[in-house]
């Protein structure tokens, strides 16, 4: 049955977010400052788990924070790059680049030793196979996959074109910062046994320090121009910044219980779930890259 659970919730939370990033496009697409999209969301994450964390996992805690626990809170806490690339692209591909993922995470596993890898087991050429399957997947859809704002702006193609190469570079970098940090939470929660805790934490230094990257780079905190009203904008992130920290902290737990690759490899469900979705909500048209 915990079998089961685990499989039906992360497929479900592949759908989830692949519902929030249709949605965010539309947002980031009115002028929604991305960076602070993501200070938003990680507060918001911090906010809502902290009173779990202290509920149920207080005794869990250290009683002093060793440097080596502390470097590896900070580096979970980096990324936020993810949101760079879906603006400048779409939620197909914000959705299939992060089919990589299993792929990086399989290997990085492996070399770490947190993945069992025997060349004469059937098993191991299993998660070979699929590994190479889910890279070539993602890698085909992302170039089949024509960007909607690449093709309506013919005579300003150069600039959409950099645009689009520019948002799979955030995209691409996200993934490998996503890869990284996944095997590093299953590293982490061998001492630190408390996955509330841990987003709480990393949430809170991940939205510190995107907000300290955004007042470098623009010299200022700002929700962006957009013709939403800063209430409704503030509200929608909070919104998902709550449900994401639900489906974040359900991930980190089956981390916990089932390693880092088993959770990634269900990641493809979301390129699939959001091509539904954009065409349901938004009548975006199905082309024959897409639907390959």
């Amino acid at each position: 049955m915990e079998d089961v659970l685990i499989v039906s919730g992360l497929v479900g939370i592949q759908a989830v977010f692949a519902l929030y990033l249709v949605f965010l496009k539309r947002d980031l697409a009115l002028g929604v400052h991305p960076l602070f999209v993501v200070v938003s969301m990680n507060l918001a994450n911090s906010l809502f788990l902290l009173p779990l964390a202290v509920a149920l996992e207080r005794k869990k805690w250290p009683r002093t924070l060793n440097p080596v626990l502390m470097i590896q809170f900070v580096s979970i806490a980096l990324g936020g790059l993810l949101i760079l690339g879906e603006k400048k692209t779409s939620p197909a591909i914000a959705s299939a680049m992060p089919n990589l993922a299993p792929g990086f995470i399989f290997i990085i596993a492996v070399c770490l030793r947190l993945e069992k890898m025997e060349i004469r087991c059937k098993f191991t050429w299993t998660k070979i196979l699929g590994t190479l399957l889910c890279l070539s997947g993602a890698i085909a859809m992302s170039f089949l996959q024509s960007s909607p704002e690449l093709t309506s702006q013919v005579s300003s193609g150069d600039i959409a074109e950099k645009e689009w190469i520019t948002g799979c570079g955030y995209l691409l970098a996200s993934v490998v910062v996503l890869s990284c940090t996944s095997v590093l939470q299953a590293v982490t929660m061998q001492t630190f046994k408390a996955p509330f805790s841990l987003c709480v934490v990393t949430s809170l230094l991940g939205a510190i320090f995107t907000a300290i990257v955004q007042i470098i780079v623009e010299g200022k905190m700002e929700i962006g121009s957009s013709y939403h009203s800063p209430t409704g904008i503030i509200g929608i992130v909070i919104l998902g910044g709550s449900v994401s920290s639900v489906c974040i902290t359900y991930q980190t737990w089956c981390i916990k219980k089932k390693g880092p690759v088993l959770v990634y490899i269900f990641s493809p469900f979301q390129a699939v779930f959001s091509a539904i979705f954009s065409a349901l909500i938004f009548r975006q048209l199905i082309g024959i890259g897409r639907f390959i």
